[in-house]
């Protein structure tokens, strides 16, 4: 996975940098992900493998319907290269690229059923209060939790779950 990341790295400060010029984040974004899907689809990524597929075709395959040029050129580089199958990578590099580039942070909030607007409202505020910066929030349930949630912000976790609590009393009482 992190050779993965590597070698996506420099297709996605690409991407992004071709973004950021056209002032097209959200076309790209789209683009990706459509992409991205796509080709993380086992028969897909089969397919790409595959050498009698020449460029035009995986382009052709990957490209969204309504992609711009410029995206099919990126598209195309990356088929020049054997790098299609890293398009999911490409894909997530450059979602961090652009939440870092809109000053967003990107938090997704596991809880044990399904949370109330208000409580999902204060845990916002006190992101977007921790961090400074706007806050996206997707949100999941995990009945195995048991109850609380536990809120995952790229680099920050914060488990205030039930499951969570129980497996640090273990530890301590275990030690």
């Amino acid at each position: 996975m992190t050779q993965a990341l590597t070698l996506a790295r420099p297709y996605a400060r690409a991407a992004f940098a071709i973004a950021r010029d056209e002032g097209k984040f959200a076309s790209w974004s789209e683009a990706l992900a459509f992409s991205a899907q796509v080709a993380a689809d086992p028969r897909v990524s089969a397919l790409l493998l595959n050498p009698e597929l020449d460029q035009d075709a995986s382009v052709a395959l990957l490209a969204p319907e309504a992609a711009e040029p410029a995206y099919a050129r990126f598209l195309a580089v990356l088929a020049a290269s054997q790098r299609l199958p890293l398009l999911p990578e490409v894909a997530g590099l450059f979602e961090q690229l652009r939440a870092d580039a809109e000053h967003v942070v990107k938090a997704k909030v596991t809880s044990a059923a399904e949370m109330p607007q208000a409580e999902l409202d204060k845990i916002i505020a006190a992101l977007k209060k921790r961090f400074g910066r706007e806050v996206e929030v997707t949100t999941a349930v995990d009945a195995s939790l048991i109850g609380g949630a536990v809120i995952d912000a790229g680099d920050v976790v914060i488990d205030g779950s039930l499951k969570g609590k129980l497996s640090r009393l273990q530890n301590s009482l275990a030690h």
